[in-house]
């Protein structure tokens, strides 16, 4: 038995609904956000809805791509299964994680305690924290800090830096020095973003630079792969908490306020699926949705209730990261001449798969997909998300920092 479980290995999901348990306890109490928005100094925070957008991928962020309200004239979108499995394993602790060889030498804890000085550059923690902040342009073009600052559990593009293990991870959060050094570069961070972190509990708001910064965060798409590197961190080493506030502050800003329009996406793909409480990223999901325009290209659910579940006959068709687009309803002149057209018999052949999307849109068995009647609508609607599922194109592939 003892070698059966030790060669056991985790198997990996294969598609973006694997990877995605946000709505598979949608029964559960949505608690962990704050529905009030966040303090801010400035101009009122009224959500208004917006013309458009531009939602951008975290690889190729240059290629822009301009949604409108007509559905006929949007571009068929898919979430990213590269962006949902990295995610999925950092939520899940790294499954089939492999530990190092390498003694733990528990270099990101000295280096958080002042006795090392980050590689290649030479510089020690306390120097960042008492001479970095404000300095905009250091913090820009600087790239090998980040991984310093905000370890994780997985490689980076410094391979100076060393991953996170179980054993410092414990160490760290024990170290109530090390700890304090994190929060100020987090706050270092947000400075840097034209945020302010208002209190222990993680809350953010605006600050007084958030105009500058804003514009400048909006046009420097790097940083939303350092922004994701930093969401992760935070709950490795005890902050879970943190990342929920500022989620919701560039959820606000990107879908409501449009000071961020160019980080929609991200934070949409990989912002809200750094937090590992399902119930925390509905909420958040909920709200993006109520304010996300044009509203038919949301990717990120609620999936459709089946009928057999509740479902009114308005609900939505189309499986987690469908944009909910439904085959509209054929005139009785229409069905007449589809019963007519296709004999009983005829041989339509559909997947497994397939037939249990016929079998929620038409309310039928799915031996009855292929035959004709009331429940040829409800085949058609299956066989054009079929159809729209098998043009969408992948996004590219997802490199940490």
């Amino acid at each position: 038995m003892g070698n059966l479980l030790g060669s056991w290995r985790f198997k990996e999901p294969s598609t973006v609904e694997e990877c995605d348990s946000t709505w598979g306890s949608d029964s559960e109490d949505d608690s962990g956000i704050s529905e009030s928005v966040s303090p801010a100094e400035g101009e009122g925070r009224l959500c208004g809805a917006e013309s458009g957008h531009t939602p951008l991928t975290e690889r190729g962020r240059s290629r822009s791509i301009r949604l409108t309200d007509s559905p006929e004239s949007a571009p068929k979108m898919k979430r990213s299964f590269y962006a949902a499995r990295d995610l999925y394993k950092y939520r899940h602790s790294y499954p089939n994680y492999k530990k190092s060889r390498q003694p733990n030498e528990y270099r990101n804890l000295r280096f958080y305690l002042n006795k090392i000085p980050l590689v290649p550059d030479g510089i020690y923690i306390e120097e960042i924290l008492s001479k970095w902040r404000g300095d905009y342009d250091k913090l820009e073009h600087n790239h090998t800090y980040i991984q310093w600052l905000f370890p994780l559990r997985e490689q980076g593009l410094n391979f100076y830096a060393h991953e996170l293990t179980q054993d410092e991870i414990k160490e760290f959060q024990n170290t109530r020095e090390a700890k304090r050094r994190f929060l100020a570069a987090y706050s270092l961070m947000l400075d840097f973003y034209g945020i302010k972190l208002l209190d222990k509990s993680g809350n953010v708001a605006r600050a007084s630079n958030w105009q500058e910064r804003f514009q400048h965060l909006n046009e420097s798409h790097h940083n939303y792969l350092r922004i994701t590197r930093i969401l992760k961190s935070l709950g490795e080493l005890g902050y879970e908490a943190f990342k929920a506030p500022l989620v919701r502050l560039f959820l606000e800003e990107s879908l409501c306020q449009n000071t961020l329009p160019n980080m929609q996406h991200s934070v949409l793909e990989y912002y809200v699926y750094t937090i590992r409480l399902p119930a925390t990223r509905r909420r958040l999901l909920r709200y993006a949705r109520q304010h996300y325009r044009p509203a038919h290209a949301f990717l990120w659910g609620p999936p459709p209730k089946r009928r057999g579940d509740g479902a009114g006959p308005g609900g939505s068709v189309g499986g987690a990261g469908s944009s909910g687009i439904r085959a509209p309803a054929p005139t009785p002149e229409q069905q007449r001449r589809r019963e007519e057209s296709v004999p009983a018999g005829s041989g339509i052949i559909v997947s497994s798969h397939d037939a249990m999307m016929c079998q929620d849109l038409a309310g039928a068995a799915p031996k009855d997909c292929g035959g004709p009647g009331s429940h040829m609508a409800g085949l058609e609607g299956a066989l054009m998300m079929v159809g729209v599922r098998g043009e969408r194109n992948e996004y590219n592939d997802f490199v940490p920092l």
